[in-house]
């Protein structure tokens, strides 16, 4: 008995270790690569930029670790310091929207009941689960009209008004119990009182998590400045793609790194609250 709780457990584990390396060795190649000198790097990643079918081996400690290539990214390549504040601009923008617009949105349908309410929050729902392809076409015909097409503002309305942190914010909100709410009317508390001294505090679960992942989202954005932004000065730091050769191989591990560390940042800062938030979004009412 003892024996085949162990080789259950076992398997469990190596079933766990398993898709953990293919998510760790890439990012382990992005830290050593980025470390490594220009001549060792070229040893390397030669082989991928020929058409030679060998295989490549990688060491994961550098013989001699440098910091050149993190000198030349971000001393030498103003390109990138002007994609990186964009991207943050972008976000910043988006993420101030969503708490201006969603989250009262959010307030509403979780707490007042009206007429055709839960009708309009289905559609809510049917909104968010079409990808960006599907309204592409009609978001870029509305953009157009607006004459905000090769605009920031062009990536920022549309996400200002996504129905996904309506829907996360909403879970948290619904999380409450109602008898809070009645209590504090019937000490006189306002509707804007009761939102912000109880509403915020209670669901900010469902809030944070609903700005973690916008951030997440936001911050890696492709297809939506591919699409509206023609101005290559305006893209976003996720569309950082030089020219690369073995020569800019540094450079490019060197943007990943520091691509990645805001999004790592912000999802260990709001981890409990994203469980928190993704739990109250799969409440049933």
């Amino acid at each position: 008995m003892m024996l085949e709780k162990n080789v259950k457990k076992g398997g469990a584990v190596v079933l766990l270790l398993v898709p953990a390396a293919f998510v760790i060795l890439p990012i382990l190649i992005l830290l050593s690569g980025s470390l490594m000198d220009t001549v060792e790097l070229k040893g390397y990643v030669t082989t991928v930029f020929t058409d030679g079918n060998e295989w490549i081996s990688w060491k994961f400690l550098p013989d001699f670790p440098s910091f050149e290539n993190y000198g030349k990214l971000l001393f030498e390549t103003p390109q990138f310091f002007v994609l990186f504040w964009n991207s943050m601009k972008l976000v910043l923008c988006i993420l101030a929207g969503q708490l201006i617009f969603a989250v009262p949105a959010a307030w509403g349908f979780a707490v007042y009941q009206v007429k055709g309410g839960r009708a309009l929050f289905a559609l809510y729902v049917v909104l968010m689960l079409l990808p960006f392809q599907v309204m592409m076409l009609s978001n870029y015909l509305v953009l157009n009209r607006l004459s905000l097409l090769n605009s920031h503002l062009a990536i920022i309305l549309p996400a200002v008004f996504s129905t996904f942190p309506v829907f996360l914010s909403y879970g948290g909100f619904r999380g409450i119990p109602p008898q809070v709410f009645e209590a504090a009317r019937i000490d006189g508390a306002g509707e804007v009182v009761i939102f912000l001294r109880l509403g915020l505090p209670l669901g900010k679960s469902g809030l944070l998590s609903a700005m973690v992942l916008g951030f997440l989202e936001y911050w890696n954005l492709m297809e939506q400045p591919m699409a509206f932004l023609e101005d290559k000065a305006l893209w976003p730091l996720s569309l950082y793609l030089p020219e690369i050769t073995w020569g800019q191989a540094g450079s490019a591990f060197c943007a990943s790194v520091v691509t990645l560390i805001p999004a790592v940042f912000v999802f260990i800062l709001g981890q409990d609250y994203l469980e928190q938030g993704i739990v109250y979004s799969g409440l049933k009412e």
